[in-house]
């Protein structure tokens, strides 16, 4: 009996010991034959993975005419481990550049996040496809360094820089906002290239390379296989007529102010000029940042774009305003008649061009007759039924926003920034409460 237990128990463990070793020759057929993740796991030990960037999608105006083009540039990239001596001079002459930006670049090159001097890592960006040309020939000599075709804009005319906007790299913001995008991306910053960021940007392919210890390049992983290829970014129309645009640019040198030309009937923008401007091929290429440093300096601020920016009183366009709120008030009728001989002349008075008198509203608007509307104001301002100066700027107040004034217009680009309509409290901070009345705020019946 004790031979029989003592056989079955060998038996048991017997059978345990296969089952156990038939789970582990189960489990390593299925990670090395069945399940290929694991395989690509462990290589990613020994891979390299390599950027492929999309051309940006062109801009163009509303007839179909290119404003915003594509060009080629390339960044120098080096694996530090793999740099030997080399003629610095013929480098740096080579590239367009002084031996010592090639110096202070290998320096910067050594602080960038992640580095390692096993890893490619971007030395000079943005070299033109002419330098690159010189360096191609002689490439061969400079072992440790790798090339990354890239595209930056170009500007057939010299002309809409607040309205296209400009691009630039990624900072840390960016990346932790949108995982697409990594380190040395490119992305939108301002204008055009902003608001259509998503649609503009395309998408990045990759290339997968083995490398060997060294990090030193042996070939394409798995034959290209898990390779993608880029998506160019896809081409804008835009509403604006360049040559309205290249115009309206004309007339504003030399001055300070904006121009924005709409179509009335379906409110889409042709032009929109803020000058002074600047050149938008300034902020591209590798002189982008001393330059955008001297427009920021520039006291005349050319980077400002007063058009969906600056604060601007309306005009005389405002009286047409006045005159809507008058008749829906009910303080004036299309019949009503003031007479004008060359001003308001209670207070301070507004002064007021020759122009035939007396005037009807509709006359008052062609001939734009400043007493006329500082009438229509006061008698807005002062009705009877709303008892106090303060409730009647309320009241006119509420009209005027009605209108979009003191809004933003929701336009399609960023930065924009909303007008300004007074309140009562700011006119009881300037001139103190109880110290102001229509006749004191007259210049709003005129804009």
């Amino acid at each position: 009996m004790v031979l029989r237990a003592e056989s079955n128990r060998k038996v048991v463990v017997s059978v345990i010991i296969i089952l156990v070793f038939a789970v582990i020759i189960s489990k390593l057929f299925y990670i090395q034959v069945v399940n290929s993740s694991y395989k690509f796991s462990a290589a990613n030990n020994v891979l390299r993975y390599v950027t492929q960037y999309p051309a940006r999608g062109l801009i163009l105006d509303r007839h179909g005419t290119p404003v915003v083009t594509n060009k080629p540039v390339f960044d120098i990239l080096m694996v530090k481990n793999q740099v030997k001596p080399f003629d610095t001079v013929e480098f740096a002459t080579m590239l367009g550049l002084t031996v010592e930006q090639v110096s202070d670049a290998f320096v910067q090159a050594s602080k960038q996040k992640g580095y390692s001097p096993r890893k490619a890592v971007v030395l000079l960006n943005q070299i033109s496809a002419e330098n690159f040309s010189r360096f191609q020939e002689v490439m061969y000599k400079y072992s440790g360094f790798e090339v990354q075709p890239r595209t930056v804009r170009s500007y057939n005319r010299p002309i809409a820089a607040h309205l296209l906007g400009y691009i630039g790299e990624v900072d840390e913001r960016d990346i932790k906002n949108a995982p697409y995008y990594q380190q040395g991306d490119y992305i939108g910053i301002s204008g055009i290239e902003r608001s259509y960021e998503h649609v503009l940007r395309g998408k990045k392919g990759v290339k997968i390379f083995m490398v060997d210890v060294y990090n030193r390049i042996k070939g394409l992983y798995e034959k290209g296989k898990f390779d993608t290829i880029a998506t160019p970014g896809k081409n804008i129309t835009s509403t604006i007529d360049i040559k309205l645009q290249e115009y309206g640019e004309r007339l504003m040198q030399n001055k300070i102010g904006s121009i924005v030309a709409i179509e009335p009937q379906t409110g889409e923008v042709l032009a929109m000029i803020s000058s002074p401007t600047y050149d938008p091929s300034l902020l591209v290429g590798r002189q982008r940042a001393v330059n955008f440093k001297a427009l920021q300096q520039d006291s005349l601020k050319p980077i400002f774009n007063r058009s969906i920016m600056a604060l601007y009183p309306p005009g005389s366009t405002f009286k047409v305003v006045n005159a809507l709120i008058g008749l829906q008030e009910g303080v004036v009728t299309p019949e009503t008649r003031y007479s004008c001989d060359g001003g308001y002349h209670i207070g301070r008075g507004v002064a007021c061009h020759s122009h035939p008198s007396p005037t009807n509203l509709i006359q008052s608007i062609q001939v734009s007759c400043n007493t006329y509307y500082c009438h229509v104001f006061r008698n807005i301002i002062d009705k009877r039924e709303f008892g106090s100066v303060e409730k009647g700027f309320t009241v006119w107040k509420k009209h005027v926003e009605s209108f979009g004034f003191g809004s933003k217009l929701g336009i399609d680009l960023p930065h924009e920034l909303k007008g300004i309509v007074p309140s009562v409290s700011f006119y009881d901070k300037y001139f103190r409460k109880g110290g102001w009345n229509s006749l004191t705020i007259i210049s709003l019946a005129i804009g």
